[in-house]
């Protein structure tokens, strides 16, 4: 699954349909503007272009699969560690790119040391600059774990005609670049990606996942509200403007 910050612990009230409680937090607030992807399986993902990657990640015991190259921008940050530490484990991922720009030239066991060791440590690239990276087409997934506002401009270079992207960061979350401004507090620099990109549950949007190009991937906080809540606004169950969500995090959702 992809989703590696730390699940919030919360709580959410909201009315219903046959008792109104004064507004505390907006729903549509926090709907209106976000598409909702979550949690999907390599397996899972379809590609339109890469026989390769079809053939990889479609699970069947009647085939033999091949190994799906993985790059990861950023890979020395949290976010890109516990992605590592994920890749290590699931049978067809292998990591063959890994920037920071910080680290260039280091091996990934330098910054962390749990992976100086093993085969699988020894087995990830040196670290590298986003820049560095002058072909793709050996490139078959890209993980972007890189801070938010800095994606935009490297994910617009990349070919997604060939190549699929996971966004880590928030820069392609929400559908609308004026909402984008208003809560990040800068112009979208790709806006036409950001109407392509796909971001939601693939609880509600597997189909739609499985075949995007561009997946935003969701936040610890919007994934822990929306699961409990959609299901209940669509059953017309609860009242949408009277929502209170009461989320908490512990150090580890600072990246901690």
């Amino acid at each position: 699954m992809i989703g590696f910050v730390s699940t919030p612990l919360i709580s959410i009230n909201a009315s219903c349909k046959s008792r109104h409680i004064s507004q505390h937090a907006s729903l549509p607030r926090l709907f209106q503007n976000v598409k909702p992807i979550s949690r999907i399986p390599f397996h899972s993902i379809t590609f339109k272009t890469s026989p390769k990657v079809c053939a990889a990640l479609t699970m069947s015991s009647s085939t033999t699969h091949s190994s799906v190259n993985i790059a990861i921008l950023g890979a020395s940050g949290y976010t890109g560690a516990e992605l590592v530490r994920l890749l290590a484990v699931h049978p067809y991922a292998k990591i063959t790119v890994m920037t920071a720009d910080r680290n260039a030239g280091q091996a990934f066991g330098t910054v962390f040391p749990q992976y100086a060791f093993g085969d699988f440590g020894k087995s990830l690239p040196s670290l590298i600059k986003v820049d560095d990276i002058t072909d793709w087409s050996d490139i078959d997934i890209v993980f972007c774990c890189l801070p938010h506002a800095t994606t935009q401009e490297i994910i617009s270079k990349i070919p997604l005609d060939s190549v699929k992207v996971i966004d880590l960061s928030a820069d392609f979350r929400l559908a609308d670049i004026d909402t984008y401004a208003k809560w990040y507090g800068g112009e979208h620099k790709a806006p036409e990606l950001q109407k392509e990109a796909v971001y939601g549950l693939t609880e509600l949007y597997r189909d739609q996942v499985k075949s995007a190009r561009l997946v935003a991937n969701p936040g610890c906080y919007p994934t822990a509200a929306q699961l409990p809540l959609i299901p209940l606004l669509k059953k017309n169950l609860i009242l949408s403007q009277d929502i209170i969500i009461d989320a908490k995090s512990g150090t580890t959702g600072a990246g901690r």
